[in-house]
C-alpha cells in the first residue's frame, strides 16, 4: 500500500475510508492532532508526540479510545504496511459522532483517524524567502468559521452549570456569548457591542435593533462592561435558532428583570416578524 488511511478501526486507501456525517469534526473542528515523520518504518520521536497528543486531548476533555502504548503500537504497525522509506505520519482524535449540538455527552468516546503517506523533506540547503504579517489569529470572531472549539467548551461549561449561555469578555468588556449575541437595556436604551472583529454580527440582533427603531427605542452600539451587564435593566440574548431570550442571573447573582414592559415590546416585535414571514400562527406549531 502506497498511502494509508484509518478511521475508527477501518483501514484502506484514503478514498476508500468513509467518515460519518455526524462526526463532530465536520461541524466544530472538535478534535486535536499530531504529526511527525516516519523513517525506515519508525515513527520519529513517537513518545514525545504521543505525550503532547494525550495532553491536548485531556485539555479539551476528549476521550481517546485507546491507551498511549496501544496507540503507539498501532501507528508503528500501520507504518510498516506502507511502501517506501520516508513518510508523513498524521493522526487525530475527534470528540465523537452525534447530532450537531454545541454541548456533548460526558461519556462520548473519541474517534481516531490516522493518515500515512510518502513524504520528502525539503532541501535544507535551498534558500527560502519570508514575508511578515501581524498575528490576528485570535481576533476573527466576526467570521462564522467551522473552528468552534472555544464555543463548544464554553457551551459545555454553561450546560454543567445549569444555565443557558456563557458570556465572553475581554478584560472587563463584554463581547458575545458562546453561540449568541448579548445586549442590554438600561434606562430605556438598547446597548450592544458594535459589529467589529471581536463578535459575529448577529442577524437576529440586527433585526432586534430594527425593531427598536420601529418602536422608538434608542439604540447605542458600543462596548459595555461586566459591571454594566450585572447592573442592566434587562439582558437580551439573541441567535438565529433562539432569536429572543432574556437572562435574570449572571454568575449566580440576580440580574435584569427590571424593565419587563420594554422587553415584552421587543419580544412581541421580533416574534411577530418571524410569524409574519413564515405564515405560522404561533411558535408552537
Amino acid at each position: 500500500m502506497k498511502e494509508l488511511a484509518y478511521y475508527d478501526g477501518r483501514i484502506g486507501a484514503p478514498e476508500e475510508v468513509m467518515i460519518p456525517f455526524n462526526d463532530r469534526v465536520h461541524f466544530f473542528g472538535d478534535g486535536v492532532y499530531e504529526a511527525t515523520l516516519g523513517g525506515n518504518h519508525r515513527v520519529y520521536l513517537l513518545q514525545d508526540h504521543l505525550d503532547r497528543f494525550y495532553g491536548s486531548a485531556k485539555a479539551l476533555e476528549i476521550r481517546i479510545p485507546m491507551e498511549k502504548e496501544e496507540l503507539g503500537g498501532l501507528l508503528t504497525e500501520l507504518l510498516e504496511q506502507v511502501e517506501g522509506r520516508n513518510h508523513f505520519v498524521y493522526w487525530q482524535v475527534t470528540r465523537g459522532v452525534d447530532v450537531r449540538n454545541h454541548t456533548y455527552s460526558d461519556d462520548m468516546v473519541g474517534k481516531l483517524w490516522i493518515s500515512i503517506r510518502p513524504f520528502a523533506m525539503q532541501d535544507p540547503e535551498k534558500e527560502i524567502g519570508l514575508i511578515t504579517k501581524e498575528d490576528t489569529r485570535f481576533y476573527h470572531c466576526n467570521i462564522k468559521t467551522l473552528n468552534l472549539l472555544p464555543s463548544v467548551m464554553a457551551s459545555q461549561d454553561a450546560k454543567r452549570a445549569g444555565v443557558g449561555e456563557t458570556v465572553f469578555h475581554r478584560g472587563e468588556v463584554v463581547t458575545e456569548c458562546s453561540h449568541s449575541n448579548i445586549s442590554i437595556l438600561k434606562d430605556g436604551v438598547f446597548i450592544s457591542h458594535p459589529n467589529d472583529n471581536l463578535i459575529l454580527r448577529g442577524i437576529a440582533k440586527t433585526h432586534m435593533i430594527a425593531a427598536c427603531y420601529r418602536l422608538g427605542i434608542q439604540v447605542i452600539e458600543r462596548p459595555f462592561t461586566l459591571e454594566e451587564l450585572r447592573d442592566a435593566d434587562e439582558i437580551l440574548v439573541t441567535s438565529s435558532s433562539n432569536f429572543y431570550r432574556y437572562a435574570t442571573m449572571v454568575d449566580g447573582a440576580a440580574a435584569g428583570g427590571k424593565d419587563p414592559e420594554t422587553r415584552k415590546l421587543l419580544q412581541k416585535a421580533v416574534i411577530g416578524e418571524f410569524l409574519e414571514y413564515t405564515g405560522l400562527e404561533s411558535l408552537r406549531e
